[in-house]
């Protein structure tokens, strides 16, 4: 029988250094607790991470330069430089101003990270913001993350998937403006994520029979074509096909009253069409506790639930649960999976092995 890891490896990238990624870097393993859960390899530079320890007077912080993921020794948070040396007027660090040189960093990070964790030296990837408008370059084109990560693996089907404790929100569409929103529904489209969705549950959240809800995209979901005919011409079909291939799927439903009813709490996922229509209701309801997960793809990554928060940067009042939070969910699925897989392979044989039982007993829940 192949052991199974006990003590998992996360790549964390830096994200935008002049926005809060640092500091939730600082604030998160400061607690040396961290420490006994994971071995995280962070993908950043040690000059920004010095510049912010002194900014925020971070005493109890203490990280270890390594040149590559498989040098990361547990007990310890260890660091790949990913900048090059440059001109340091140039990248000079400015919380809470977005700029070209910060935007290539936090590029150069993800692309570490993202080879690193395709070639298995890490086993998971948490990714910290991003100004999507200053990373922007030849080798990243994309409104996100999502996007980047479905790109390098052929175009993977991908849901950007908003996880907090028993609450999942999904999206068809992701980075796209409101006014394309309508055009580019599809009931093939919206069948491929509740295809994704339901491999995603079973899988990475260990739910046998997942019960989904699906959001109409007008309001009153269309109101029997009073206010569109999209919800009973393309989202309708897309949830009766799903039926035929035994899923349990349900909608469309009124976005407004799905939520403020409480109706959410009944579904072990919701796909949204749009993204603030998911999203906005989610974070009022996670309250800065949430997780973006990327499902669909063969490798992990999660992320905190929020963006580069320039407002709050340099003053050391962000919270930093989001990104914590972030860090325990890539840690669950990555070992939900690992036991998923022994399961298929006939490893367990009728009950759970030692190497499943996690060496510590720190609950991954806040």
């Amino acid at each position: 029988m192949a052991k199974i890891k006990s003590h998992i490896k996360i790549g964390i990238t830096l994200g935008d250094y002049n926005g809060v990624g640092p500091e939730l870097i600082l604030k998160v393993f400061e607690d040396n607790r961290m420490l006994g859960l994971c071995t995280p390899v962070l993908y950043g530079s040690s000059r920004v991470l010095s510049f912010y320890r002194k900014l925020g007077s971070i005493e109890k912080f203490q990280f270890q330069v390594v040149s590559d993921a498989t040098q990361a020794q547990a007990g310890q948070l260890s660091l790949i430089e990913c900048l090059p040396p440059g001109d340091k007027d140039k990248d000079r660090v400015e919380p809470g101003k977005p700029s070209e040189a910060s935007g290539m960093a936090a590029f150069l990070c993800l692309k570490a990270a993202m080879k690193d964790l395709k070639e298995g030296k890490i086993d998971a990837m948490v990714t910290l913001p991003i100004d999507k408008s200053t990373i922007q370059n030849t080798e990243f084109k994309f409104p996100g993350h999502t996007e980047f990560l479905a790109a390098q693996f052929q175009n993977a089907e991908t849901v950007m998937l908003m996880v907090h404790e028993t609450l999942r929100v999904a999206t068809v569409t992701g980075h796209l403006p409101l006014n394309d929103v309508a055009s580019a529904l599809t009931s093939e489209k919206i069948l491929k994520k509740i295809r994704v969705l339901q491999q995603s549950l079973k899988v990475d959240f260990n739910i046998q029979k997942p019960q989904m809800a699906v959001l109409g995209l007008n309001p009153h979901a269309g109101d029997n074509g009073l206010l569109g005919k999209e919800d009973a011409e393309i989202i309708r079909p897309a949830i009766e096909k799903a039926k035929t291939e035994k899923m349990f799927v349900k909608g469309p439903y009124p976005a407004d009253g799905f939520f403020a009813h409480g109706a959410y709490q009944h579904a072990d996922a919701i796909l949204a069409t749009y993204h603030d229509q998911g999203l906005v209701p989610f974070k009022l309801i996670a309250s800065g506790k949430g997780v973006n997960y990327t499902a669909g793809l063969p490798v992990i990554r999660t992320s905190p639930d929020h963006g580069t928060a320039y407002d709050l940067a340099g003053k050391f009042i962000v919270d930093e649960t989001s990104t914590r939070n972030a860090i325990f969910l890539a840690l669950d699925i990555f070992s939900t999976r690992a036991a998923n897989l022994a399961l298929a392979s006939g490893a367990l044989k009728g009950k759970v092995p030692e190497e499943l039982m996690r060496e510590d007993e720190v609950a991954l829940t806040e």
